[in-house]
């Protein structure tokens, strides 16, 4: 299955970027450029949202302004979430819950995510980057798989980093590294989904990967500090954390796993950087809204919790001031990404196009995914 090479909702036709599911606003921008500008945009997205201040959390996905999943194939998503399974037992992740896993449906998230691939392999390589990734976090960080000790995260970090960017020991020290790392079942998975994606993605794709994962650890040991210090941070902070503790690293897949390349310096861009990593808060922000019932420990910060601490407001009023924030952040890719489209490459346009799409296809599954509703696990 191919996407458009070009950007059919991005920057090329108001009618395909504006059809953003039920509920969502038909926010567009013209071929041209003409059209309502940004700010109006923004206000007609977010008003409808500021009059319903009590609505149940559970129309979440009515109200956010996110594209639809481009393509749903459960039958692909299961086996990638089987062949995931099978892997995380290989290699030592999430001992005794690999059920877990399969509740989940990871599988299913990069289906929806990577609609450009019909390819079990390829969708199998980012989804070991994947759940390595949310092993660091699940391991280490929330607890959830083994007890959190925020004292020894810095270290743990420290080493796991030396993973994805090799260190290189002089040769009478090098084995006592290499035995730290085969003795932790997440460094394992690190390695091991690296070197799998080799296969798929080309030196500098991989080396992307790479630093933004360097990123999200400095995140991680943020969280450590939170949680050692009792800290617990201010909106803005917050915001600044999503910022570099998002789904980048799934993200910055999406021309990888699609078999093609936008070119560096297009990558590098501070404007496609910028647009880029507003869609990825964006998507993290969606995760902030569905995981609240999942996460109510004191140190599980979320923005929607915090905006309700700092202002003193209801849940449901701070929920819609997060689905709100969510909204400016995706209608600012939408304009920019567009803008970037109409004068980049249709590697660049194609990339865009890629990224609306991966987020359409995320909230798709957080939307049903068992990790965050109950009920899906009970059925």
């Amino acid at each position: 299955m191919q996407l458009p090479a070009g950007p059919t909702g991005l920057g090329t036709s108001a009618a395909a970027l504006g059809r953003t599911g039920p509920g969502a606003s038909a926010a567009v921008v013209a071929p041209d450029g003409s059209g309502a500008s940004a700010v109006d945009r923004r206000a007609a997205v977010l008003e409808p949202h500021r009059e319903a201040r009590e609505a149940p959390v559970s129309d979440i996905g009515l109200r956010l302004h996110c594209p639809p999943a481009v393509r749903d194939d459960p039958a692909l998503g299961e086996i990638v979430t089987e062949r995931l399974v099978e892997w995380a037992e290989e290699v030592g992740i999430y001992p005794g819950r690999l059920d877990r896993i399969r509740e989940a449906d990871f599988g299913r998230l990069i289906m929806l995510a990577h609609p450009e691939s019909d390819d079990p392999e390829r969708l199998l390589a980012a989804a070991k980057c994947a759940l390595s990734e949310w092993a660091v976090d699940d391991h280490y960080v929330d607890g959830e798989v083994e007890e959190a000790r925020p004292q020894e995260l810095g270290r743990r970090l420290a080493i796991a980093h030396s993973v994805i960017d090799q260190a290189h020991l002089p040769l009478a020290y090098a084995p006592q590294l290499e035995e730290a790392v085969r003795a932790d079942p997440v460094m394992r998975a690190l390695r091991d989904s690296l070197r799998n994606l080799h296969s798929y993605a080309t030196t500098s794709q991989v080396r992307r990967l790479r630093h933004e994962l360097g990123i999200m650890f400095v995140a991680y040991n943020q969280e450590g500090y939170w949680q050692t210090a009792g800290h617990r941070p201010p909106v803005w902070e917050y915001l600044m954390h999503r910022h570099e503790n998002s789904f980048i690293p799934c993200m910055v897949l999406v021309d990888a796993i699609a078999g093609y390349e936008i070119p560096y310096g297009e990558f590098s861009d501070p404007r496609v950087r910028r647009a880029f990593t507003l869609a990825g808060t964006a998507t993290v922000i969606v995760n902030d809204l569905y995981s609240m019932a999942k996460e109510k420990g004191p140190t599980d910060y979320s923005l929607p919790r915090l905006i309700a601490a700092e202002d003193g407001c209801s849940l449901e009023e701070a929920v819609d001031r997060t689905v709100d924030i969510h909204n400016e952040l995706m209608l600012t890719f939408e304009a920019e990404a567009a803008a970037l489209a109409r004068a980049g490459s249709p590697e660049l346009r194609r990339f865009l196009a890629g990224t609306w799409a991966w987020a359409g296809g995320s909230r798709e599954w957080h939307a049903g995914s068992a990790r965050y509703h109950e009920t899906a696990k009970a059925a």
